[in-house]
């Protein structure tokens, strides 16, 4: 078929951009999608995962374009990393991903084009944005999708309208950077997590789609595949919680300084006054709370599942670093004895030269979690407060 929009051609070879196509057993569209993205550009790499039905036999009409043929069928995910490399070797830059079920229309491509052009960091990776509410949509898919979006905002912090979505266009030298193990559907959730984690941009863009239940024929085999992503996700969550979501903020606080932090985090953050004062609150209890070694991990998880400003949550739960801790356990003790009635006679000294206090565990943990609740409430009261007076002053300077 020839070119019809050279313009596009001409902005793919500027790019380096190709269109991957990935196939199993879709004879009855593949030959309305290549040509389809044919009209538009010629760089095109079509990986057939192993189909048995004629698709070899159509794909032989197109002996010009880029192929590979898997001998068996390994899952989407496989025939995606085939692709991505071989585009690669060819000296593409970009890879843009378009299913062969004929969901996907040829013509968005130069919407994803124009995306890419318009942003001054290529290390982005696109995903179209379908119409979930469109009438012709399968009920499971819907629901896939919000599950999807839910468990990829809580891994990475980005909230994203359709995660699930085909149609994407690749940073080709980033993906193949990244160590992906998962060969089948779950795949397209592996890649987007972990690019994500590795400092990738991931953002949607508007896209249109159709489903076509006499033509179209889905491989997503329900019970398995989603059993495959929960697992997936499960995972994800338990490295996003003790490792990426830690170093992250550990990172972040580093670059910026406590001086920076106070000035954009705290005091320039658009959250409203009551949001980061709860965070503060936050930050204080778990400090202070006698669960060490988890301090982190906790109020990470709360935050989140709170809705919270984890940045001010995580810097105000540092209170209990190193040359706090024996401050921190010698008012717990304190405040402990005093709601005990227990006569205890250490000293601040004692907190640092030994563990004895530890024999009076039941004291120490009801004046921890007593401390943590003093503290909370009262760093947060009078985090409301200087925010609020703060945020009233911005207002005024704005107006004025």
């Amino acid at each position: 078929m020839p070119n019809q929009f050279p313009t596009v051609q001409k902005t793919m070879q500027q790019l380096k951009c190709c269109v991957l196509i990935p196939t199993y057993n879709n004879h009855k569209t593949l030959r309305r999608v290549i040509d389809g993205v044919l009209a538009y550009t010629s760089q095109i790499v079509i990986v057939n995962d192993g189909s048995t039905d004629n698709t070899e036999t159509i794909l032989k009409d197109y002996s010009e374009l880029a192929q590979i043929h898997v001998a068996t069928n390994k899952g989407k995910g496989n025939a995606l990393q085939l692709g991505f490399k071989k585009a690669a070797t060819l000296g593409y830059d970009f890879a843009l991903t378009i299913d062969s079920d004929g969901q996907h229309f040829p013509e968005d491509i130069p919407t994803f084009l124009h995306a890419l052009q318009v942003e001054s960091d290529k290390n982005i990776l696109f995903i179209g944005a379908r119409n979930m509410s469109q009438s012709d949509v399968p009920g499971k898919s819907s629901f896939g999708n919000k599950f999807s979006n839910f468990w990829f905002w809580f891994e990475t912090g980005i909230s994203l309208q359709d995660t699930q979505c085909g149609y994407r266009l690749y940073p080709l030298k980033e993906i193949n950077q990244l160590h992906l193990i998962t060969p089948k559907f779950e795949f397209e959730i592996e890649v987007i997590v972990k690019a994500a984690w590795s400092g990738t941009r991931v953002k949607n863009i508007p896209i249109k789609i159709t489903y076509d239940e006499v033509e179209r024929v889905s491989h997503f085999r329900t019970v398995p595949d989603f059993a495959r992503i929960s697992v997936l996700n499960t995972w994800f969550v338990i490295v996003a919680v003790f490792y990426i979501k830690p170093r992250d903020l550990y990172r972040k606080f580093k670059k910026k300084g406590f001086r920076k932090f106070l000035k954009e985090d705290l005091l320039g953050s658009n959250d409203s006054p009551r949001k980061k004062a709860l965070s503060i609150a936050l930050g204080i209890f778990i400090g202070l709370s006698p669960l060490w070694g988890f301090h982190t991990i906790i109020v990470l998880f709360l935050a989140v599942a709170l809705r919270l400003n984890t940045a001010i949550a995580f810097a105000f739960s540092n209170i209990s670093l190193a040359p706090f801790i024996p401050v921190v356990l010698f008012l717990s003790l304190k405040i402990g004895a005093l709601i005990t009635g227990e006569d205890l006679v250490y000293t601040f000294d004692d907190m640092v030269s030994n563990l004895g206090f530890l024999t009076h565990l039941k004291t120490y943990i009801i004046g921890s979690i007593s401390l943590s609740i003093l503290g909370a409430v009262s760093f947060g009261f009078l985090g409301f407060l200087i925010l609020k007076i703060f945020n009233r002053k911005k207002i005024a300077v704005t107006n004025g």
